[in-house]
């Protein structure tokens, strides 16, 4: 009798062990998430990104997107570099998506493809996502798109404002001249946020905490 009411004592604790800890835990999930919400609405407010998505996965589809994404970026480029402002870097791709356009399928063409593209701009949801050492946290962001053909495939994304996209991040880091362009236009809490590796990790401890809560 006395070792079940031991058990049944131990079993109480365990329970309450449980419930606070997952008290805890979702304090700090939606304080952080709450906080993170106005952090990336303002980095997202404030740069535009650049995606061009393939046809499909295949290997031919996936090499033909780098040269459609290469040819484009060495096109506009000049124009870009010059850019002071995120109003006026989306007026140059609006006056020059006809342009960029021919250039996409332009090279395609050169390569032997015969695939349509579009070219365009919109507001959706990315998840979270690295360039070079530089990460940007899950959420709504504008971006500049160019798909080809069907656009089933991977695509390849960088950011255009500030120009990102014109600095070799192959090898996993941002040059210091690029980041300092970054921080010219974030807030230093949200330039921390897409520097700091200690910020990469909590994205991604979150993204557990919703697949075991279900959130």
């Amino acid at each position: 009798m006395k070792r079940m009411h031991k058990t049944r004592k131990r079993l109480t604790y365990l329970l309450m062990f449980v419930i606070v800890i997952s008290s805890l835990v979702g304090y700090y999930r939606v304080t952080y998430m709450r906080s993170l919400e106005t952090v990336t609405q303002g980095i997202s407010e404030s740069i535009i990104r650049f995606h061009v998505r393939a046809d499909s996965d295949s290997e031919e589809d996936q090499e033909v997107k780098l040269k459609v994404k290469q040819a484009v970026v060495d096109y506009i480029r000049p124009m870009l570099s010059e850019s002071e402002s995120i109003d006026e870097s989306r007026n140059i791709l609006e006056k020059e998506s006809a342009a960029i356009k021919e250039v996409a399928v332009s090279t395609l063409r050169d390569n032997g493809f015969d695939d349509d593209v579009r070219v365009y701009f919109e507001r959706s949801y990315f998840p979270v996502k690295s360039y070079g050492d530089v990460t940007f946290p899950a959420g709504y962001y504008e971006a500049f798109r160019i798909d080809i053909g069907e656009a089933e495939g991977k695509n390849w994304w960088c950011v255009l404002y500030p120009p990102l996209c014109f600095v070799d991040a192959v090898y996993g880091v941002v040059p210091e001249e690029s980041k300092e362009k970054l921080a010219g236009v974030l807030t230093e809490k949200e330039y921390k946020t897409v520097t700091d590796k200690g910020c990469q990790i909590k994205f991604k401890y979150l993204t557990f905490l919703n697949e075991l809560f279900g959130l």
